[in-house]
């Protein structure tokens, strides 16, 4: 308590404000997986001996229990902007969500998960539009695209994963790639590819010569430059939030 008084202290001395994230872990199953998943590979025990890390972490947890004082919303602390994450997520406790940004700290930890999981990312196959060098648009696979799909399909038979979930836009090229592989598949339409407005369907050059002026905006920044109708990159980060979190 006394080290948070000294952070709370030190913010309102700078005008800072403070949201605290306490992680709370009582269920012994819970803090053994957690262990043998997380610290297991950590740079703490380069040796990676189970039983050695097991019993030394434990210490560790009772070592910390002598002097750590829990987060206290029912007296001390109740005036305090946190979240309290217990056991790895099974239940949470948020206190005094002040602002924007911790409302998404707050969203971001309840949908957070230590389960170990491989994530693949992977781009449609060639379709007819990248052939002839064309943007956006809602093209399908080409001769060679669909020669990718049926390798990706080999692939993924060779990766022999259970449980497997494909997600793809609503483009035609993504659902043409993703119905090569034989499984279930999910469309989403906030996976689209970024949206050029009006320069759709057409060519850089084709771009460079019909808005000269958009053609230069876009080269000086591209993160944040928006097509004339369309997105900015900026703008894409922002649409594909709800998958990330889904992830």
């Amino acid at each position: 308590r006394e080290r948070r008084d000294l952070i709370l202290n030190f913010a309102q001395q700078n005008s800072f404000k403070v949201f605290f994230v306490e992680s709370v872990c009582d269920d012994p199953d819970v803090i053994a997986a957690n262990i043998m998943e997380v610290k297991v590979s950590s740079p703490d025990y380069p040796e990676r001996n189970r039983e050695n890390v097991m019993e030394d972490f434990l210490k560790r947890i009772e070592c910390y229990k002598v002097t750590y004082r829990p987060l206290d919303p029912d007296n001390y602390d109740k005036d305090l902007s946190f979240i309290k994450v217990i056991n790895v997520g099974q239940r949470f406790l948020v206190n005094r969500v002040q602002d924007y940004i911790q409302s998404k700290i707050v969203y971001y930890l309840m949908n957070i998960h230590v389960q170990p999981r491989t994530i693949y990312l992977c781009r449609h196959g060639e379709s007819e539009f990248n052939l002839v060098g064309k943007i956006g648009g809602d093209s399908g696979l080409s001769a060679r695209g669909k020669q990718f799909a049926q390798a990706l399909r080999n692939f993924l038979k060779e990766q022999e994963i259970a449980d497997l979930k494909v997600w793809t836009s609503q483009l035609k090229r993504t659902i043409q790639t993703a119905e090569s592989l034989g499984v279930t598949y999910e469309q989403w339409k906030i996976l689209n590819e970024i949206d050029a407005g009006v320069c759709e369907e057409m060519t850089y050059a084709e771009i460079e010569k019909r808005y000269p002026e958009e053609f230069a905006l876009r080269d000086q920044d591209k993160y944040l430059y928006r097509y004339p109708g369309g997105e900015s990159y900026q703008d894409l980060v922002q649409r594909l939030e709800p998958v990330i979190m889904e992830l």
